[in-house]
């Protein structure tokens, strides 16, 4: 992975989305100069501009981006250009319908708004490669060029008729035969064999539950088919830059892509993100779930990595649209520089007019150049300028917790034990455990090289291939720390259950003989442990092997039996959770394991509210609280951003930041 690299030119990255086809020639001026006072070096051009581009089929107006180009660059200004193929333009719908996505009950999605896109249909595949081959024969070595930007947070699925015949052929190379099809699925049940490649269809909508296996399998192929379409047009820039970086921007913990293997394919991984502002300061929803989707980005990216959408305050897309509490632009910007980020980005340089965006915030609101907002946008550009020395470094992580896109699929189908068991939502109560106590944490593909980490953490993963069991295995063996959450290891890459509910190696791993029932739990219920905690969501009956029960339940139908363990591997251990603990104890539970592999906090003893990361030869500290704190500090540093140099503590303001070097 190439990543970021020469683009960034040793300083942070900076700006956003610029929509100039909205606006006159004039404001492009009045634009640049307001860009450079807010410091932005970054714009994001051409994302939505096919049908300014080629504004009927084989026309092509380039003249208008000619001269943005030049004017940035002219500027100073570097530029992440896009291909348009996110929005087509109306005239391909029309004339060509089929290129239209249909969902699971044969209804076309239309044209008038984003993304109509089928990612199977050889037109629209034909029509995005010709407008990128033209777009990057013409700015390929323009000199304001710095990042290529593939599409716009693909997420199209289709159920169409083309796409049928592209998931039949996906489904051959997967599984090779109908009879390796008919295994895999499981077609014995309910009369569902197939005799012929023509019979299989998406899983369209049906009288009653589709076949889970097919359900997994077309989750797959959509991720792919929306891949094919990134690396098509990827393989067609590279070749007219092979010096410039690659990216397409991921939407938040979105199910719809595995970002695992978009990841890979990749120069630069980016992603968007727009926590809930409306809980207010003293909430930690927002920061941790920032701080959970920054982890994810930098795990995929194995180093740097972009935030290619923010809002700078209010979005448009929620219920009510608050604006965020003063403060927390700046300070969630800094969080993702803290947590790996080489580049802070916006939507939108220029708050729309018109159009469905109109009411969503940007760096340059309706309010112009004299608003706070604006005001506020120029002094992080400023800040930010001022921490060039982060760019490139790395974010330390001994603890990782693994996640996997096909897991997460298969364990969100219906049929299930219990509808409350949500795969991203334990992925964030797990992590921000984790986060409270200040344990910085990678992500990782259950798979992956685990090596470098002491400890690893499952919050569930419902299926888990045979590698993964056997990486796993290996490594708790070889001395590694695993905390291991309930209805784990219990199906296959198939969506198999495996023989005896839970695989064998992972039962001897954990020290358990077996799991007898699971016993989900009511919505909004909890039950007793006689260690004075709770656990919720769900138990299950547990017969130890060789494992230490460290509580068990205490009330109910499974009073006396084991809800956590531990297991002891010479110098590793595999704790198993059979239940969720409520939050608090979660976190103690988790401080614990790191705490017996030698793991502390970043910082000890810090405030409920404030976040220490390092990041390289920097400290970051952030204060997520509505009230200053005071922070004691392991060493004399100086704040990069204040040039203060602080002794013994640092007091932080109401949503303040420090950077600290010492």
């Amino acid at each position: 992975m190439a990543g970021l690299g020469d683009a960034t030119r040793g300083r942070l990255l900076f700006g956003g989305d610029y929509n100039p086809e909205q606006w006159s020639p004039e404001v492009w001026r009045e634009d640049v100069r307001l860009m450079k006072e807010a410091g932005v070096n970054l714009a994001t051009v051409g994302v939505f501009s096919w049908a300014t581009l080629e504004p009927r089929p084989g026309a092509r107006n380039f003249g208008w981006l000619d001269t943005v180009l030049g004017l940035l660059h002219d500027a100073g200004v570097g530029v992440a250009l896009a291909t348009p193929t996110a929005s087509p333009p109306p005239w391909l719908g029309a004339r060509h319908p089929e290129t239209l996505p249909r969902d699971e009950t044969g209804a076309v999605v239309w044209y008038g708004s984003r993304n109509q896109f089928c990612a199977s249909s050889p037109i629209y595949r034909e029509h995005a490669a010709r407008i990128t081959e033209d777009l990057a024969a013409r700015y390929g070595d323009h000199p304001a060029l710095r990042v290529w930007h593939i599409n716009n947070e693909y997420c199209t699925p289709c159920w169409c008729d083309e796409t049928a015949r592209h998931f039949r052929r996906w489904l051959r190379d997967r599984h090779g035969t109908l009879d390796g099809l008919n295994d895999a699925w499981g077609t014995a049940f309910w009369s569902q064999r197939y005799d012929s490649w023509d019979e299989i269809i998406p899983p369209r909508r049906a009288q009653y539950l589709n076949n889970p296996a097919q359900l997994l399998d077309f989750r797959r192929f959509t991720s792919d088919a929306l891949l094919e379409c990134f690396t098509a047009e990827r393989d067609i820039v590279a070749t007219h830059s092979p010096h410039v970086p690659v990216t397409t921007n991921f939407m938040p913990l979105f199910a719809g892509q595995d970002g695992w293997r978009w990841a890979a394919e990749e120069d630069i991984v980016s992603v968007d993100i727009y926590p809930e502002p409306a809980a207010g300061l003293d909430n930690p929803a927002g920061p941790a779930h920032g701080a959970l989707v920054q982890d994810l980005t930098r795990s995929q990216a194995r180093g740097p990595w972009m935030l290619m959408e923010q809002a700078a305050s209010a979005v448009n897309f929620r219920p009510v649209n608050v604006p965020k509490p003063e403060g927390t632009t700046r300070l969630w910007s800094l969080q993702a520089v803290a947590r790996g980020a080489d580049a802070v980005c916006f939507f939108q340089w220029r708050q729309s007019r018109q159009g469905s965006e109109k009411f969503h915030s940007a760096m340059l609101p309706h309010a112009g150049e004299r608003s706070r907002g604006f005001r506020r946008i120029a002094g992080l550009g400023a800040e930010l300028g001022a921490l060039a020395s982060v760019v490139g470094t790395s974010v330390p992580a001994d603890i990782a917790i693994l996640h996997d896109w096909s897991a997460w699929w298969a364990s969100g189908q219906p049929g299930r034990p219990s509808a409350e068991l949500d795969h991203a939502a334990l992925l964030a109560r797990w992590h921000h455990a984790l986060w409270r106590r200040n344990l910085t944490t990678d992500l990782a593909h259950p798979e992956a090289d685990l090596d470098r980490y002491r400890m690893v953490v499952i919050p569930q993963l419902y299926l888990l291939s045979d590698a993964a069991l056997d990486n796993l295995a290996a490594w708790t063996h070889a001395g590694g720390t695993l905390v291991c959450g309930f209805f784990t290891g219990v199906a296959d890459a198939d969506d198999r259950i495996r023989e005896g509910g839970v695989d064998a190696r992972l039962r001897r791993v954990l020290g358990l003989e077996t799991v007898h029932e699971w016993c989900p739990l009511p919505a909004g219920s909890s039950v007793r442990l006689d260690d004075g905690t709770a656990g919720t969501l769900w138990s299950e009956d547990l017969e130890p092997a060789d494992a230490e029960t460290l509580a068990a339940y205490a009330e109910g139908e499974l009073a006396g039996r084991p809800a956590i363990t531990r297991a002891r591997h010479g110098a590793g251990s595999a704790w198993y959770l059979s239940t969720l603990p409520e939050p608090a104890a979660l976190a103690d539970l988790l401080a614990d394991a790191a705490a017996s592999t030698g793991l502390a906090p970043v910082l000890p003893a810090l405030p409920d509210g404030v976040e220490a990361v390092r990041r390289g030869p920097l400290l970051f500290l952030l204060n997520h609280r509505a009230e200053p704190v005071t922070v004691r500090l392991p060493a004399p540093a100086t704040d990069l951003l204040t040039g203060a140099h602080h002794e013994e503590e640092v007091t932080l303001d109401r949503t303040g930041a420090a950077v600290l070097r010492s």
